[in-house]
Order: C-alpha cells, then sequence, then structure tokens
C-alpha cells in the first residue's frame, strides 16, 4: 500500500533542501578521489556515518552491497572516466539477504510472477565473508585499474560502528 501524501512530503522535503544548496556547479569527478559500494539499507546514512558532503564520494548502492558485474561496471567508470583511486565496501549486520536464500527468493519471483529470474540474488550468512568474498571480485577483476586502496567494512546497525575487515 503506498501513502498518496508521500509523493508531496518528498516534494516538498526537495524545495526546502534546494533552497539552502548555494548556487554552482559541482565537478562530476568526486572531490575525495573515493567510491564506496554498499547496502541499500535504509537504516545507514553513508555521509552522515563517513562525514561526507555531496560531490566527496560516488556512492553504488545495492541490495546487501554485493559486487556483482553492474558494480563492476560503475567502479570501471568511476576509475577510468572520472578519477577515483579508492574503494570503500561496506556491509552490515542484521542484512535481509542473510534472511534468505537464492533459491528461497528466486522461488517466490517465480511463483508470484511465473518467470524465474535469471540473476543471482548473492544471499549470504556473516557480512564479514562476504565482504572478504567482494573485495575478491574486485581485486580479480581485469577492469577496476585501482586495486591498492581497497577497503571492506561492516557497520553494525546496533552499535553504529564500523567494524573493519581483515
Amino acid at each position: 500500500m503506498s501513502d498518496p501524501l508521500l509523493h508531496g512530503e518528498l516534494v516538498d522535503a526537495s524545495k526546502r533542501y534546494t533552497s539552502t544548496l548555494a548556487p554552482g556547479h559541482i565537478a562530476v569527478e568526486p572531490r575525495r578521489q573515493l567510491a564506496i559500494v554498499s547496502c541499500m539499507d535504509s537504516r545507514i546514512d553513508l555521509f552522515g556515518l563517513l562525514g561526507l558532503e555531496i560531490g566527496d564520494a560516488h556512492m553504488i548502492r545495492n541490495a546487501g552491497g554485493v559486487v556483482t558485474d553492474d558494480v563492476i561496471r560503475s567502479l570501471s567508470i568511476s576509475q577510468r572516466l572520472l578519477n577515483t583511486e579508492a574503494i570503500l565496501l561496506i556491509h552490515h549486520t542484521d542484512c535481509g539477504l542473510q534472511k534468505v536464500t537464492d533459491d528461497s527468493f528466486k522461488d517466490l519471483l517465480e511463483e508470484s510472477s511465473g518467470v524465474r529470474p535469471p540473476w543471482a540474488v548473492e544471499a549470504f550468512r556473516d557480512p564479514y565473508s562476504d565482504v572478504r568474498q567482494s573485495i575478491g571480485r574486485i581485486r580479480n577483476s581485469p577492469f577496476i585499474a585501482m586495486k591498492e586502496a581497497v577497503w571492506g567494512y561492516v557497520y553494525d546497525v546496533d552499535t553504529h560502528q564500523l567494524v573493519p575487515v581483515d
């Protein structure tokens, strides 16, 4: 069910927000030369958590923060065309992808739509292991130019702390 007032609230918030911004162009290349790959979870405020401002970093978000072919595509563009050099991966505790399996979610979609999705759900049990797997995918990709500064973290949604993944 959708809230009919939601659209109006969002548009009004947009007007208030844009009225606070100084006029001027922000460069398309991130000032911090940083690309961040994170889960789409609504509990993670990447700008606030990392002390970033608009224009500081590219934000690439998907379910689980998983490094998929599309994330590699976005990181390649970010590095080769827009001069980013560092990649920060942030997964988190209590992720929805920890609560399903690829097959169970595909079964659900097939039952409701009549079509089984061809893509991988990328469900996982341990966010720390999944960060390590994502780092490996980045380091093994021939399309990622800068691999020296790839850092992985797990955000604890209860303590609000970033925990480094070695």
